[in-house]
């Protein structure tokens, strides 16, 4: 690129700035690709949320005001016409079928690649809603307009393949963005809550959105049962619709004392470096991003086997105990494995550099600007 010649602009679209695993990776790729010189616009519906103050400098931040995506439309094609970005960016099935569909009304289209977060046969299996019930459809109908469809693991691409009908082979697979440079000085840094200060009481933490879909009444029934042999604590980090379910569930199970929901922290990094096990209880996941950033803290790890990434990252249990979806028993007794025999931080953090924001940003510009 010569001095005369602009830089090219790469739009990245997402719903919110809220603190979920998408939007922070959409932030990192952000991020990479400012380092290589593109010009970067990230499009939001609706740019509240915990995550906004991360946006980095030099990105520009479009904020397209909605409350949701289908009223933001009209918006997102006004965008695409006045900007005219070199190519385009977008995560998630709702979004990614409007933002196919906005595209296909630019006379001078942008490349669009679309990803998938989510294993949507896990999705359409546990929701029985009929926009959700519409994907399927969508997805036949819009996704062959994209230059390139990717997803975030094998199997997330092999369960989208098999809920939509989309053919696999056009299914690419790009693991996240989840290790970058500052991992070391962030996990570094102190955590914030004081449990983590004491060394003769293992923590145990989960980081996630307090929803269903993450099943941690399964994670405090286990921890229920390891706290009936041994000190322990649990350190939930996060925000979301069923937290008051859960705090009913540890008073119901007797380990209050020793269960904290201290909401949304910027640095879970701090906390995984000090925690002694990590847990994923999850339902289903796409490719759950905790998971790798405890490894690459070094941190042991265990997680549910559930459709569709842990079994990927974890190479099939080689890295840390899989257990079934919602069993407490097995999940006890793997982190009590966990505690009493850890894994080395060697082998975790070795594993997790496949995940890195180089080989992410890299691959992704392959497709976004050829």
């Amino acid at each position: 690129m010569t001095s005369s010649q602009a830089p090219r602009r790469v739009a990245l679209i997402v719903s919110s700035l809220r603190s979920g695993g998408v939007e922070r990776m959409r932030l990192t790729l952000a991020r990479g690709f400012l380092a290589r010189g593109m010009a970067v616009d990230l499009v939001v519906v609706d740019a509240r949320g915990d995550l906004r103050p991360a946006v980095p400098a030099g990105v520009r931040l479009v904020d397209l005001g909605k409350a949701h995506m289908r009223s933001a439309w009209w918006s997102l094609v006004a965008y695409l016409r006045r900007e005219r970005p070199d190519a385009v960016l977008t995560a998630q099935t709702h979004l990614n079928l409007v933002v196919l569909a906005a595209c296909a009304c630019i006379r001078s289209r942008p490349r669009v690649v679309v990803s998938e977060h989510i294993d949507l046969s896990a999705v359409l299996a546990q929701d029985a809603s009929w926009k959700i019930r519409l994907y399927p459809l969508g997805v036949r109908l819009m996704y062959p307009l994209a230059d390139s469809v990717v997803a975030v693991s094998g199997a997330t691409a092999r369960g989208f393949a098999r809920a939509t009908g989309f053919p696999e082979s056009r299914v690419g697979v790009i693991y996240n963005p989840v290790i970058t440079p500052d991992l070391p000085s962030l996990a570094a840094a102190p955590a914030e809550h004081a449990w983590f200060a004491d060394p003769t009481v293992p923590v145990i933490l989960s980081v996630g959105r307090l929803t269903k879909q993450k099943d941690y009444g399964t994670l405090l029934r286990a921890f229920a049962q390891v706290r009936r042999t041994r000190r322990a604590r649990l350190v939930i980090l996060g925000d979301g619709s069923e937290r008051a379910h859960l705090e009913r569930l540890a008073a119901e199970l007797g380990i209050s004392d020793d269960v904290a929901l201290p909401g949304f922290t910027p640095n879970p990094f701090a906390s995984m470096a000090r925690a002694r096990v990590f847990v994923v209880s999850s339902r289903w996941e796409g490719c759950p991003n905790v998971l790798v950033e405890a490894m690459g803290c070094g941190t042991p790890v265990v997680s549910t086997d559930c459709p569709s990434g842990p079994h990927e990252v974890l190479e099939r249990g080689v890295h840390g105990p899989l257990t079934p979806v919602g069993d407490a028993d097995a999940m006890a007794a793997a982190i009590a494995a966990a505690l009493e025999h850890p894994v080395a931080p060697e082998q975790l953090v070795r594993r997790a550099q496949h995940f890195s924001e180089e080989r992410a940003v890299e691959a992704y510009l392959q497709l976004l600007l050829p």
